[in-house]
């Protein structure tokens, strides 16, 4: 359950849902691990620009606050696999609106390649 600041210091549901996905690539990675578990190798390579350490960080927060299960495998070489807890996938489904709300009033506005800028 997640737990990182006292229930008390929370203003609003988003207050309290922001302080588990904030951060540039939280959101991503819960989306990848939508799709189906991944190695950290497949998260570093599909979130392009995220760092290994950032990643591991995040992982662990995620795996901290119940949103993401991280699975070690006993097998040589090592295999760990990180996947959406029920928390994690609810979450997702709950971010859902959020993600048509971006495509609809953000990317349907963003310059495409060749387009002069938009005042």
């Amino acid at each position: 359950m997640v737990t990182r600041r006292a229930e008390n210091a929370y203003h609003c549901g988003i207050d309290a849902a922001m302080d588990v996905v904030g951060g540039k690539w939280k959101v991503l990675i819960l989306w990848a691990l939508d799709e189906r578990p991944r190695r950290f190798g497949e998260l570093r390579r599909e979130l392009s620009g995220v760092t290994e350490k950032v990643l591991a960080s995040h992982l662990r927060e995620l795996e901290g606050d119940g949103i993401v299960h991280r699975e070690a495998f006993a097998e040589v070489p090592p295999r760990v696999e990180y996947s959406l807890t029920d928390l994690g996938r609810s979450l997702n489904r709950a971010l859902e609106p959020l993600g048509l709300w971006g495509r609809e009033h953000v990317l349907a506005q963003a310059p495409v390649d060749g387009d002069p800028p938009r005042p």
